[in-house]
């Protein structure tokens, strides 16, 4: 698919998913001032619902490329939106080196991703380890790490507040094989989400 047609269609479901989750969902967006334009990111969530990542691409307000489970792909109209919308697909329960090499590429191209820590839709509740993406691309890439929360029932006409925290810097760290290192920048920035999404 053409850039251009891509950009087109990318608008229109955009505005069509923000005016839908406006009205059903009454979104209110806090924090959107830490969020310049001008600066590339990493956007890092809590992941409750398959609402989290259309809300986060509409909200931001630009076109931020998602990392998802490769199974999404097998679904004919998934695989449509991801390749409007430019996702990279990640295989689960191992390491994905194309996956790592298009991430790295992406970013190395000024664009923002996005990636949630615990790897699942409420992955923290069902036991399940914390990814370590965000902590290895935010230090092998120097790029901060722009923390989100959100909260609210996912019921139709219920309030869904998404929260958008100050930018974290990591570059003080240096060391991307460090599995301790790997750990602690995971769990400072999933700590940082968790207060978002109170």
């Amino acid at each position: 698919m053409k850039k251009v047609l891509k950009d087109i269609a990318r608008g229109i479901i955009k505005g069509a998913i923000f005016i839908y989750c406006k009205i059903v969902y009454r979104i209110k967006i806090i924090g959107i001032g830490n969020v310049p334009k001008d600066e590339q990111f990493i956007f890092c969530a809590n992941h409750r619902t398959y609402l989290d990542p259309p809300l986060i691409e509409v909200t931001a307000k630009r076109h931020i490329i998602f990392l998802a489970k490769e199974d999404l792909a097998k679904n004919k109209f998934l695989a449509l939106l991801g390749e409007i919308f430019e996702v990279i697909y990640v295989k689960r329960d191992e390491k994905d080196i194309t996956a790592i090499k298009t991430t790295l590429k992406t970013l190395k191209n000024n664009k923002s991703i996005a990636l949630f820590p615990e790897g699942t839709r409420n992955g923290l509740e069902k036991g399940e380890d914390l990814k370590d993406g965000t902590a290895f691309f935010t230090i092998k890439s120097g790029i901060k790490v722009l923390p989100i929360g959100i909260s609210g029932e996912v019921k139709p006409f219920h309030q869904i507040t998404i929260r958008y925290g100050k930018p974290m810097d990591f570059s003080k760290y240096t060391d991307v094989k460090d599995k301790g290192t790997l750990e602690d920048v995971t769990n400072q920035i999933m700590e940082e989400i968790k207060l978002l999404a109170k």
